[in-house]
């Protein structure tokens, strides 16, 4: 036994004895599972499992399954930049435009400014593995589910009189997809096995040795601009796949490309895949070597070992933050509770689905692998809705507002690494397409990096490196990790602060706040205004835009001062935040989305960009600006409830920060009801993960908000959560909660930290000031006074 293994174990038995892994140590918690009654139709009904770069759906057939299998690394395309040498050739032209109100002809010369080529490159299906179990028809007492604490799937039932049961995971500590196979009787194991692959000219061997291989090159492509997928005309990235059969008892032989086995008693199938990527630039790796080394280094253990190491690595992750609104034990399955959510506003189901998007960051984005795409890791078309790529004027933000509250740091790694290679790509464009220093971010990136604007000319955003920058200061503020400041986020702070202070322009004589600093040209992203009764998108100084920035300046001169560098610089920020526009209220009362107070084309529009400052930003609050707080909610009542999935999120969480429990329930309602599949994917439509992942980031937002020296608890708890508990729980400042509460009530808070700190706790009309001691808990009562732990 290594020491790897022998300290695996020790951690296991520590969770264990501590009653931390849930899964494990049930004494009265009843473990949050999906659970159906029947096999998967479609991909949007099986079960996702994942490691952060192995991604699997196990439709949990009977005569015949299937696991669909991705890689976070294969994609279409090869390694090259998207900057346009001309970008930058009618910049100004394109400004005086914009400032002139000549928009339209502004947006025909625009197209001189997008990237080449135009459309991204798609993230790729990788594989299917096929169990072929000929005969098994009818089965009895059929059930399959997905064990979130251990983040294993099981499918159980009975054929002849003999209970079959399969058992699967992607192990992250192992690299490779396991399928144990067990029946009531012994010799009762027999099946085909055989993978495929939906890329073209994919090979695939047998092997007398229980294997099956197989290997393949991503091939040129053209798609249809209709798909916003773009194309490639030279071979991509190699790719590679190996699966082992281990079995005790029967007999196993080869039959062309695939394996059969007869009479076993127990099946073990181990697989791992690898894609020839090593970086952005370089894809010269040997995928058939990375997926023997994966495969060597996971068959030197056995099932029960590979098991362990998994569920002990998983589940250390996974048990630090529990919501409960209620035991969880109904046998209803997970589809038929969603369908009939509308009737029944189950609080347990929601808090399922906090604990299922936990579960798919944790199984969608892990270090050493890709952030988690508008798919997160799973992905089955070869032209996938938006090439499910990230989407960074929204969705790729959404897909980790949970990281920092909900504990789950590692699973921001992948994020920070993105952004030191975007850091990298778009310094060069924006150079190149706007002639400024430090780098740019526009609304779209894929594998290779690409940070010009792209799709059209509404994608001239770049304000995305802000909104990523801003988002690296707030894991600052929750963890306190100054060495993270230092290396990883001040300098993406400050060259992406670098970028608006040589990019930004001053408002010309004539036109209302001459002088002030904009930027020009630029979006509401997605969004469209009315100009002489036409829709256009360009324009100067977008709502969302002067937010970012007033949060970026502010939060750079703020790390400068922690770290005692660039005094100079921060200086120079002061100055320009100074210039900066105001927010200003429209004549319906409402938050202005646009410098001027324009018609909207789309009243209901799915982005809620202007009122990032409310949600997830920090400058307006309902104490401190009390004006802009009710302007941001007039914006909320004429956007109207419901939209796609991840918008009725960013709802929810805006509608906490308003402290409105009725309206953020509301359209957590309509989240479950309108814009969640049987399996609990999140619709946009079609499915994309962001909703599911931004969905707990809500949920606590209505439970819990925080700034560095304040708590408020329970400020927007809906009436229909009348009971329950949020333990584990970050808030800014390092302090990790415990609320629980009763007939709608705050029962008990407690805090603990790892530093001395302060901390000003609200409820309701009460509050209080609590000192909180280094690795010391703090105890309040239901009238914030001290009570015993």
């Amino acid at each position: 036994m290594n020491r790897v293994t022998i300290f695996l174990r020790f951690v296991t038995c520590l969770l264990l004895a501590g009653g931390i892994l849930s899964g494990l140590a049930m004494a009265e918690d009843v473990a949050p599972r999906l659970h159906f009654s029947r096999p998967a139709a479609k991909w949007t009904e099986a079960i996702p499992l994942g490691n952060g770069r192995i991604g699997a759906m196990d439709f949990g057939g009977v005569e015949d399954e299937r696991y669909q299998i991705n890689e976070s690394t294969l994609w279409g395309g090869t390694p090259h930049d998207y900057d346009n040498p001309d970008a930058a050739q009618h910049l100004n032209e394109i400004r005086s435009l914009i400032f002139q109100g000549k928009v339209a002809e502004a947006e025909k010369l625009a197209e001189t400014m997008m990237g080449k080529p135009k459309l991204l490159m798609p993230y790729q299906p990788f594989c299917d593995l096929h169990l072929h179990f000929a005969g098994q028809h009818d089965p009895t007492a059929y059930q399959r589910g997905l064990d979130l604490t251990t983040a294993t799937a099981t499918t159980e039932y009975t054929v002849n009189g003999v209970r079959f049961r399969r058992e699967s995971f992607v192990s992250f500590p192992d690299q490779v997809l396991v399928v144990h196979m067990t029946a009531s009787e012994p010799g009762k194991l027999t099946f085909s096995v055989a993978m495929d692959s939906p890329q073209p000219g994919t090979q695939v061997t047998s092997g007398d040795d229980g294997t099956i291989q197989l290997s393949g090159q991503i091939q040129p492509r053209q798609n249809p601009p209709f798909s916003w997928t773009g194309s490639w005309d030279q071979p991509g990235l190699r790719f590679a796949a190996k699966l082992k059969v281990l079995t005790d008892g029967g007999s196993m032989k080869t039959s062309g490309d695939h394996l059969e086995v007869s009479g076993a008693n127990t099946v073990t199938l181990v697989f791992s895949n690898a894609t020839s990527f090593r970086n952005y630039r370089d894809i010269s790796g040997d995928p058939v070597s990375a997926v023997q080394g994966y495969l060597d280094h996971a068959l030197s253990k056995t099932y029960a070992q590979l098991r362990e190491r998994h569920i002990a690595d998983f589940g250390a992750l996974f048990s630090r933050v529990r919501l409960e609104l209620g035991r969880d034990d109904t046998d209803q399955p997970t589809d038929e509770r969603i369908a009939a959510f509308g009737k029944t506003d189950d609080p347990k189901l929601l808090a399922l689905y906090f604990e299922f998007g936990r579960y798919l960051l944790l199984s969608s984005s892990r270090t050493g692998g890709q952030p988690a795409n508008l798919q997160g890791i799973w992905n089955d078309s070869l032209r996938p809705p938006w090439g499910s790529k990230w989407t960074t004027n929204i969705n790729l933000e959404m897909n980790y507002w949970q990281a920092d509250a909900g504990d789950l740091w590692e699973t921001e790694q992948p994020l920070w690494g993105l952004i030191g290679d975007l850091r990298q790509s778009g310094a060069a464009t924006a150079k190149v397409h706007y002639r400024s220093n430090g780098w740019v971010l526009h609304h779209n990136t894929d594998i290779w990096r690409a940070t010009a604007p792209v799709d059209g000319t509404w994608g001239i955003w770049p304000m995305g490196q802000a909104w990523l920058a801003n988002q690296m200061w707030d894991h600052y503020l929750f963890s306190g990790d100054r060495d993270f400041l230092k290396k990883q986020a001040y300098p993406a702070m400050k060259e992406a602060a670098e970028f608006s202070l040589s990019s930004m322009v001053e408002i010309p004589a004539g036109l209302p706040y001459a002088g002030r600093l904009v930027t020009n040209p630029s979006t509401s992203p997605e969004n469209a205004y009315l100009l002489d009764g036409k829709p256009e998108h360009l324009t100067y100084a977008p709502t969302m835009d002067i937010e970012l920035n007033q949060e970026l300046f502010e939060n750079t001169r703020a790390a400068a001062r922690i770290l005692q560098t660039d005094a100079e610089f921060s200086k120079r920020l002061e100055a320009a935040q100074k210039r900066l526009p105001p927010l200003q209220v429209g004549k319906q009362g409402q938050l202005q989305e646009w410098i001027k107070d324009y018609a909207e084309t789309e009243p209901h529009h799915r982005h809620m960009s202007h009122l990032y400052s409310l949600y997830p930003g920090h400058d307006i609050d309902m104490a401190k600006t009390p004006q802009l707080a009710a302007a941001a909610r007039k914006s909320m009542e004429l956007r109207g409830d419901g939209s796609t999935g991840w918008s009725d999120v960013w709802r929810i969480a805006l509608w906490a920060r308003l402290h409105n429990a009725d309206a953020a329930y509301t359209n957590l309602k309509l989240l479950l009801t309108q814009m969640t599949l049987p399996n609990m994917f999140d619709l946009c439509p079609p499915f994309q993960i962001d909703g599911n992942l931004g969905g707990p980031a809500a949920m606590m937002e209505m439970l819990v908000q925080s700034t560095p020296d304040e708590i408020t608890l329970l400020p927007a708890l809906p009436s229909q959560w009348p009971e329950g508990s949020l333990k584990g729980v970050r808030v800014r400042g390092g302090g990790k909660v415990d609320i629980y509460w009763k007939d709608g009530r705050l029962t008990k808070f407690s805090l603990r930290i790892s530093r001395d700190a302060r901390y000003h706790v609200i409820y309701n009309d009460q509050s209080t000031d609590i000192s909180a001691q280094r690795n010391k808990s703090v105890t309040l009562n239901g009238a914030l006074r001290p009570a015993q732990p």
